[in-house]
Parts: C-alpha cells; sequence; structure tokens
C-alpha cells in the first residue's frame, strides 16, 4: 500500500485539531477530523459562558487565518476577549465548515493499532498503517492512516473530589448535588439551583477562582448564599496569581477579583482539606476530610479540580508517557507544575510530542497529561511542527516559530501538591454577564485556560 494515499487522522474537532488539519491540508496532506461531538468545538461550547484570557489575536490559527480568507471571513477585533460560545460559532465552525466533509462530526475514536498487530508485535510496525476504529451513528467503521494526531484534549474526564485522585466514598452516588465545571449562572435554572444556598467549591485553579467570583456575586444578590472553598494545600500563598504584573491581563484580573471576593466575607477558606467522604445528610451533603474534619452540611458542591488524559482507546498503540503527568514523555520536564509556572514553557513540537508507535502524536491539553494551564498558542506552534514532520520536513519541524509571554507568576517549585492542579483548557476565568466584569480561559478549550 502507498502510505502518502492515507490520510492522518485527526482526532478532535477542537482548537488544536483544526488547526491541525488546516497544516496539513498547508502541506499536501489530507487530514480526516473525527469529532465525537454535534458540531466544532463542542468541548468549548459546554463552557461558552466564560471568556478567554487570551485576546483574539492570539487564539486564531494563522495558517487556519489563510485558509478562511477566500471565504470572506473576517478576524474578530484582535484586542478583544471571547467567549467560549464566540469562539466556536466566529472561528472554530467556519473553519471546520471550511475543511467540509474532511470533517466528521458524532464519530468517536474507541481504538487505534497497527492494522494486523497489537501492541506486542514488533514486525511490521513500521510498514503497515494504522487501523483508527470509529462508532458513528451509523455503526463502526475502520480508517487506515498514515499518522495519527490526537488533539482530543481533557474536557471530557475531570478529576474527582477524593483527595488521593479516585472518587472520595459517596462521591458517585451523591453525584445528583456535585458539578464538576463552572456553573453558567446566566441561565436562570442554573441560578436557581445555586441561589440561596450553601455551596462548596473545591479547586485551586483558575476555574475555582472564576467559580468564587461568580459565586460572590450571587451572595450579594441572594441572602442566605454561602462558599466554602477547600483547598488541599496548607495555605493559600499565590493561589490568586501574579495581578498586574500578570502579562494576560485578564488572568491577573481574575485572581484580583477572586482574592477581592473572599475578603468581602462571602466565602469561608478551608485549607488543608483533601476529601474522603461524602455522606448525605437528608437533602444536604456532608464532606470529611482524610484528617477527620468534617465540613457543615452544604447543598451543592462544585469540583475544579482539574482534567486528566482518557488513554483507553490508545490501549494497542506504543506510548512512553511520564509516569507523574501522563504527558509525553519529553515534554513533561518542561511542564511539571512542581517545578515550573506555565510562564517557562518554552515552544515545543513535533520531537517533544512524538511516540514510540510511528506517526502518532500528542497534541494540544492531551499532551500536557495532568498538567494545568495550557495555552492556544502553544498548540498551533505544536501541530504546525508536527504536520512539518509528517511530510518530511524535519528542518521546519524543529524551527520555534513562536514567542510566548513570560508571565512567570502561575507558581513556583513547591506550589502545587500532587493533587491540586487547575483545569485542562489554560485558567477559566468569569462567566457570561450579570456578574461583573468579564476574563478568562487562557487555552485553546478548558481543554485545560
Amino acid at each position: 500500500m502507498d502510505e502518502s494515499s492515507l490520510p492522518v487522522v485527526v482526532v478532535g474537532a477542537g482548537p488544536v485539531g483544526l488547526a491541525a488539519a488546516a497544516h496539513l491540508l498547508e502541506r499536501g496532506i489530507e487530514p480526516v477530523v473525527l469529532e465525537a461531538g454535534a458540531a466544532a468545538g463542542a468541548n468549548v461550547r459546554e463552557w461558552h459562558s466564560v471568556r478567554l484570557f487570551s485576546r483574539w489575536a492570539e487564539v486564531v490559527d494563522p495558517v487556519a487565518e489563510k485558509l478562511l480568507a477566500p471565504t470572506g471571513w473576517r478576524h474578530p477585533d484582535p484586542d478583544t476577549y471571547a467567549t467560549g460560545a464566540e469562539w466556536a460559532e466566529r472561528y472554530l465552525q467556519p473553519l471546520a465548515d471550511v475543511l467540509g466533509d474532511r470533517v466528521h462530526y458524532r464519530s468517536r475514536v474507541v481504538g487505534v493499532a497497527r492494522r494486523g498487530r497489537d501492541r506486542i508485535v514488533d514486525a511490521g510496525r513500521d510498514t503497515e498503517p494504522l487501523s483508527v476504529h470509529v462508532e458513528t451513528a451509523d455503526g463502526e467503521e475502520r480508517i487506515l492512516a498514515r499518522g495519527l494526531i490526537d488533539a482530543s484534549g481533557t474536557w471530557s474526564t475531570p478529576n474527582p473530589l477524593g483527595g488521593d485522585g479516585l472518587p472520595a466514598i459517596g462521591e458517585k452516588a451523591a453525584a445528583d448535588r456535585i458539578a464538576y465545571q463552572v456553573p453558567n449562572l446566566a441561565d436562570p435554572v442554573v441560578r436557581a439551583r445555586y441561589a440561596g444556598k450553601r455551596i462548596t467549591v473545591a479547586g485551586s485553579g483558575h476555574s475555582a477562582l472564576t467559580a468564587l467570583v461568580a459565586f460572590a456575586d450571587l451572595a450579594r444578590d441572594e441572602p442566605g448564599a454561602h462558599v466554602d472553598w477547600l483547598l488541599r494545600r496548607g495555605q493559600v500563598g499565590d493561589t490568586f496569581g501574579g495581578g498586574d504584573a500578570d502579562q494576560l491581563p485578564a488572568r491577573g484580573a481574575l485572581g484580583l477579583r477572586a482574592a477581592a471576593a473572599v475578603e468581602a466575607g462571602h466565602i469561608t477558606t478551608v485549607t488543608g482539606f483533601r476529601t474522603t467522604a461524602v455522606q448525605r445528610a437528608g437533602e444536604q451533603l456532608v464532606l470529611e476530610s482524610l484528617d477527620g474534619r468534617r465540613l457543615d452540611p452544604v447543598d451543592e458542591v462544585v469540583v475544579l479540580t482539574g482534567f486528566r488524559p482518557d488513554l483507553s482507546w490508545l490501549s494497542e498503540v506504543r506510548l512512553d508517557l511520564d509516569p507523574t503527568l501522563q504527558a509525553a514523555r519529553e515534554l513533561a520536564p518542561l511542564i511539571d507544575p512542581n517545578v515550573h509556572s506555565c510562564g517557562t514553557v518554552y515552544p515545543h513540537g513535533a520531537r517533544e510530542l512524538a511516540q514510540p508507535e510511528p506517526g502518532v502524536f500528542l497534541a494540544g491539553m492531551k499532551s500536557y497529561g495532568r498538567a494545568p494551564t495550557f495555552l492556544a498558542m502553544t498548540g498551533y506552534e505544536q501541530v504546525r511542527s508536527v504536520a512539518a514532520a509528517l511530510a518530511g520536513d524535519q528542518e521546519a519541524a524543529d524551527r520555534v516559530e513562536l514567542v510566548l509571554p513570560e508571565t512567570g507568576v502561575c507558581g513556583g517549585a513547591g506550589v502545587f501538591d500532587e493533587a491540586a492542579t487547575t483545569d485542562a483548557g489554560g485558567c477559566c476565568g468569569a462567566p457570561e454577564p450579570g456578574a461583573a466584569e468579564l476574563v478568562g480561559i487562557g487555552v485553546g478549550a478548558p481543554a485545560r485556560p
């Protein structure tokens, strides 16, 4: 079989996946984009009310913009900030529409393997194509591919409330009272769920700060509302970030607003709390910590403790992942939140993302594993390099074509404990109207900001 006649499969029609398809096309490689959702940016649409930290100028891939230009597409004001809904409708969906039938919706990848070989067979791994197993509304499909870029993100697999990385005892049984994303309080139905209630917010990342700001605004308007803010770390420390020193101004503003919300008195901070059990108390929940502490009963719990990659469908290809972060091994030393702030990660590409399985790359938030704070610009540089490598242009793949802002304010060595990482997609911001000024997410999708 002539491998050059086969497509490269891109998993996920989010910002990084669609950018990957655009770069592949520019290189003369045919992409097939497989998206489990019903539209482009399906995960982004789930946090539609949240604004990005990065400006429009920083969340549109340059090659994708070139692809859009002949359609009459107009770049939104580069100095403004998009909500998730605006990003999806004004950029991601138009880009997917240009790609046309190369994008397959409601197509969930459930497995990938080397054709005719499981992971233990050495022979043919560099000659046989990849076989991508897909579930669609019409049944099952097999797509043969010359390569695979996994840009599926981590949004669909949030971390649990349990302090050891596993669900706390009783957490699953209390699922009707637990949410794993920032509630959109601009929605009357959602607002009614939390109005006048006692709420627990668990997490120390930007999603948690976003929720604190939103709930503080709710508490001012709705008598009786109060928030218990649970931190696994022993002190608040620099959880609120760098404020005015942050080179992503919207992110710094979020930290300042969250600090003000805590100061206002509607939020009780509880540090060193690692949840081990969730118990029913009538219509309320009682959370218990590993050290035996028990909180007063609460009505609702919002868990914003980060995300993790779903590696289940990659079980038959050979991966080399960091044992701590579950990130691409070569990338892990650059992004370990126990060592680095998000401003210290330099641009990287195909060499860091390549896996032992020939032609397989992790990209976007998926490449970061459990590490937090991922920027869209980083993902666009990743797939530019990967597309060049797949086209055989190693010089271009190794070239750095991106300069990231050196914020240096997301946290230094020792700031994050082993389970206190933030959201995928890179730093959430404030919800859409009703609640004060808008800030946002730093990535592409809480993949992660």
